[in-house]
């Protein structure tokens, strides 16, 4: 009877090799059990989309842009690599910084969206499809979005703050202050600058914080109230955001105006089919989708390369999704566990109001699809939050102590080779 309690032992005493099923789960596990798999799970994915973002942005932009800017079809995807070169680097920098210079970086970024946020209302700040939101800094091509980087930074900021409060947050006071009133007022000058959409993803990553640190469902409940009421007045009190909510209610309404880009973006998707019309090959980018290259993105995807397409942009996303959450909870240092938890929020919160807005699952609100939407503001936050959340992922215990066991084996080549060469 002993022989029969291997699974992979017949009645007659044979062994045999296990399913291959079995084995490829193994080696799943294997793989996911490494120290540097997190690492990998978080930058593997993030190239991928990267890669994706650039041809796709190529693609829905050419038309455009060679209609607008005298013949040059690569006017927006030539400045879609210089802000993927500068955000590059910048997310090297980060990736390979410690904690302790993460924290410091975090309090430099509140600061500096602090006084950038503010400038949007002096004569630097100017319009750009109704939202006064940009900075020109002198340089006609290269503005900067403020409350992109606003993002980066409450998630960074309220992170070191929670860390140094940890045993304190059981009281209101300590958990709401000074991170609530310090993110309402970047809040608050966002959605002065007429873009509710990006207020509302900002109010969605402080309320996931607030939940990570341990906030009662009573005062996320509380705020949500709050903010819920503040959105409402606000949709009422402006006509064209009240026309996007009747627009978004009634498909019929006006649909060469509030209901033009939501309609094109249901053509993108059902031409599309299985397989697409093939990269490069959409129609909607002549004229129909707008904004194509931004918000719409993820249509143009649809309609190019097919259902096929969509989904592997979804399971892209989830993966890193799955991957800052990994980080998250195999995290020993409580800074690098709430500030994976923030960044990882606003990355799935934002994609899926992108992708909602693009299924007509709600209203339009103009959010961007991170790492694949035109944008440059967008695209340098995003890469800089990328290379903090691979800094998180270097400072697993694993990872650490796997670190520090490469250094120590190079240490000893180096001095058997020098012992070897003195010789």
């Amino acid at each position: 009877m002993a022989i029969l309690t291997s699974p992979f032992v017949d009645r007659h005493g044979t062994e045999s090799a296990p399913p291959v099923k079995g084995r490829r789960r193994s080696l799943v596990v294997d793989w996911l059990a490494h120290p540097q798999a997190s690492f990998y799970l978080v930058l593997v994915p993030a190239v991928l989309l990267l890669v994706l973002g650039m041809m796709m942005v190529l693609s829905a932009s050419s038309v455009y842009a060679y209609a607008r800017w005298d013949g040059d079809s690569y006017y927006f995807v030539k400045r879609q690599a210089v802000f993927l070169l500068v955000g590059g680097a910048m997310a090297f920098g980060l990736a390979r910084l410690k904690p302790t210079q993460l924290k410091i970086v975090g309090w430099g970024l509140m600061l500096g969206a602090m006084v950038l946020q503010v400038l949007t209302f002096t004569p630097l700040g100017y319009s750009n499809n109704g939202n006064t939101n940009w900075v020109n800094l002198g340089v006609s091509w290269f503005n900067i979005q403020p409350s992109e980087l606003a993002k980066l930074a409450i998630v960074m900021w309220g992170a070191d703050i929670f860390a140094r409060k940890e045993k304190l947050l059981g009281d209101v006071r300590h958990l709401l202050i000074p991170f609530l009133p310090a993110s309402l007022v970047i809040i608050g000058l966002v959605v002065l600058q007429s873009d509710l959409g990006t207020g509302m993803i900002l109010g969605a990553i402080v309320l996931a914080v607030l939940w990570y640190v341990g906030a009662s469902w009573k005062v996320i409940v509380s705020i949500i109230g709050a903010v819920a009421a503040a959105v409402v007045a606000l949709i009422f009190a402006t006509p064209y955001r009240m026309r996007r909510i009747l627009g978004f209610f009634n498909p019929e309404l006006d649909p060469l105006g509030i209901n033009h880009q939501p309609i094109r973006a249901q053509f993108a998707l059902a031409s599309g089919g299985w397989w697409g019309l093939g990269l490069g090959e959409s129609r909607q980018k002549w004229g129909g989708l707008v904004e194509a290259h931004t918000d719409y993105i993820l249509a143009v995807i649809g309609e190019e390369l097919g259902l096929v397409g969509t989904l592997s942009v979804l399971a892209l996303l989830l993966i890193l999704g799955y991957a800052g959450f990994r980080i998250a909870m195999r995290s020993d240092l409580t800074f690098c566990r709430y500030t994976a938890a923030g960044i990882t929020s606003w990355f799935m919160i934002q994609a899926l109001v992108n992708i909602a807005v693009v299924f007509r699952m709600m209203p339009v609100l103009g959010v961007p699809l991170p790492f694949l939407s035109y944008g440059g503001s967008a695209l340098m936050a995003n890469l800089m939050a990328l290379g903090v959340l691979l800094a998180c992922a270097r400072q697993e215990p694993a990872a650490r102590a796997y670190a520090e066991r490469r250094r120590t084996r190079r240490g000893k080549t180096l001095v058997t080779t020098a012992v070897g060469a003195a010789s």
